[in-house]
């Protein structure tokens, strides 16, 4: 099938990849003239595994095109997809004036050949209807919108669309649903149609209830920490009741990155809009800023006081296997570090604190143990499986302190203390 995709961000371009992966006519279209150019060159301008050696042998193949041109890409389409950004608005709304401007363009250029038009960009209940009237300005053309929210995890996108657990389907159109279903159909997984408003919301209802069970679990942590139980034993021995499940019972410094911080603003604002209170998002969002709070709070403990300290953080994406720094726990925690007088060294393997973004700046180190140097403190923030090989005994020598607080429990404590480190844990017991 012929395939569009307005937008060439996270989710646009994995989704184009992926669509040309499985035989689909794709191009991808985006105002950022610099960006396209880079894409067209190979280039690819996020951090995503896989990501680019499937651009790469899908533009080969000639299943994948990236252009500037809505002139030369929508026309031709039998599906367009919009893929762009709806970040949060002051009041925690949803900005959506990248996807109106999406679908006033998409209007221009429709013909009278008939198109599906998918949204999947999170956006409030609702947005299909304004897409549809914002085309419909532009032009009485014959078309369908539908929602198709994406559930990609970064650092394992591909896997998640080319394999998911499911595919959801907001359409009121048989005609639509059925161009929906066959672009998917070689993909083996429940496919689930529904109302376009029932999708919308399926889509912030998921990510709400994963902030709030990683914040139910952190809260735990903060529990066992204060009784000496051992929170990965608790999330073990909840996870295996089927009713709950064992994932996302990681306990940690919280959730953050691109989807969970606006789509639970999103969530609380609709419910303020409703006259609903929202106790439970309200609880979840409550409970993400303590558990940054908690590490500084245990750092003081441990150190007396951080002014004129150094201090390590080891990790700055708000996740393993991505670039992305979004709403990072580890950034929220070197600003509060900085603003107790705190001096942040950083490491990372691929994200940066960018100063003209993240409002301040950290000297960044070029290994872990460049960051630890004369450092009286170290905090293991991201998970990333090179900090679960460090060289303890190196790390000990270079540092001036020896508190190691580690933010992901991705060491053996045994092992940690046996090098001379007052080793912390999130979920245990400060001894």
């Amino acid at each position: 099938m012929r395939v569009a995709i307005i937008g060439t961000g996270y989710v646009g371009l994995v989704s184009g990849a992926c669509l040309a992966e499985l035989g689909h006519d794709v191009v991808c279209v985006d105002t950022h003239t610099h960006k396209i150019k880079l894409l067209c060159a190979g280039v690819i301008p996020i951090y995503e595994p896989g990501l680019e050696k499937l651009v790469k042998q899908n533009m080969a193949a000639g299943r994948l095109r990236f252009s500037t041109s809505f002139a030369d890409s929508i026309p031709d389409a039998e599906v367009v997809f919009i893929a762009v950004g709806t970040p949060s608005a002051v009041d925690g709304s949803v900005d959506l004036q990248y996807l109106e401007a999406a679908a006033r363009m998409i209007g221009e250029q429709l013909t009278d050949d008939y198109v599906v038009i998918a949204n999947k960009s999170t956006a409030p209940v609702g947005t299909t209807e304004r897409i549809a009237h914002l085309v419909s300005e532009r032009r009485a053309a014959v078309f369908d919108v539908v929602s198709n929210p994406e559930f990609l995890r970064e650092g394992q996108a591909i896997a998640d669309f080319l394999s998911p657990a499911r595919i959801v389907v907001g359409s009121s159109s048989s005609r639509a649903t059925e161009v929906m279903l066959r672009l998917y159909a070689p993909i083996d997984c429940p496919k689930l149609v529904m109302d376009q408003k029932s999708a919308e919301l399926t889509k912030y209802a998921s990510n709400v209830f994963l902030a709030t069970k990683l914040s139910l679990i952190n809260e735990m942590s903060h529990i066992c920490e204060e009784l000496g139980a051992d929170i990965e034993a608790v999330a073990q021995g909840v996870g295996l009741d089927p009713r709950i499940g064992k994932d996302f019972l990681r306990a940690g410094i919280g959730w953050g990155g691109s989807c969970f911080p606006k789509d639970v603003l999103a969530m609380k604002k609709l419910g303020e809009t409703l006259g609903h209170p929202m106790p439970i998002v309200n609880a979840a969002l409550t409970m993400n800023q303590l558990t940054r709070h908690r590490v500084i709070d245990r750092l003081t403990q441990e150190l007396d006081e951080l002014v004129g300290k150094t201090i390590a953080v080891l990790g700055i994406a708000f996740k393993p296997h991505t670039d992305d720094t979004r709403e990072s726990a580890a950034i929220e925690i070197m600003r509060l570090l900085r603003e107790r007088g705190v001096s942040v060294r950083a490491y990372d393997p691929i994200a940066v604190v960018h100063p003209a973004h993240h409002g301040f700046e950290v000297v960044h180190a070029a290994t872990p143990y460049a960051a630890a140097q004369d450092a009286h403190a170290i905090i293991i923030a991201t998970e990333w499986d090179e900090f679960r090989a460090l060289d303890l005994a190196l790390l000990k020598r270079v540092m001036l302190g020896n508190v190691l607080m580690d933010a992901r429990n991705l060491l053996q404590p045994e092992l940690a203390q046996q090098h001379g480190f007052r080793y912390l844990r999130i979920g245990r017991k400060i001894e």
